[in-house]
């Protein structure tokens, strides 16, 4: 059994295999009736070999990786070109924008400055300060959803980058 096993799975796998067989035989049910004990333990060897074969066709073969050249690669291109995009939309609706009104939100928004200090500063009343940050947070929104920025399901217009590179959809 031990030869048949070598000629079929080799010298190596011979003795593992012929393990399996005697487990086998000695789980089975059938041991203690069986007619022809030797054509048994064969068509288990046979199986096991069948079994063998179809493992080794569908194993997957493992590739070592070398960190110099098959490091993984991050989006960072990706993110750099979606925040030149968002920086391009943010600067045309901003120029878009009243010169007051651009200037208010520049100075709540960039500057940091709070609602009276944007009053003291330009001589306008603090309702004014307010329209304005609200006109200019409205012109941003509809432009910000006529981009679908707001929500990534839809494609959204191509930079120059991308243009260039024949990424667009």
């Amino acid at each position: 059994m031990l030869r048949f096993l070598a000629r079929r799975a080799g010298t190596d796998a011979a003795p593992d295999l012929l393990h399996e067989v005697f487990l086998r035989a000695a789980a089975s049910p059938q041991v203690g009736e069986l007619a022809n004990p030797l054509g048994f333990l064969y068509r288990i060897a046979h199986n096991l070999l069948i079994d063998q074969s179809r493992r080794s066709r569908c194993r997957v073969e493992l590739v070592p990786i070398f960190e110099a050249c098959d490091a993984p690669s991050h989006a960072e291109q990706e993110h750099r070109i979606e925040a030149d995009d968002l920086q391009f939309l943010f600067d045309r609706v901003l120029a878009d924008l009243s010169v007051k009104t651009r200037r208010v939100f520049e100075m709540h928004r960039l500057g940091e400055m709070s609602y009276r200090e944007i009053q003291a500063a330009l001589g306008i009343s603090l309702a004014t300060v307010e329209y304005h940050m609200m006109r200019a947070l409205a012109h941003l929104r509809r432009a910000a959803q006529s981009a679908d920025l707001m929500h990534r399901s839809a494609p959204r217009p191509c930079s120059s980058r991308q243009q260039l590179k024949n990424n667009c959809n």
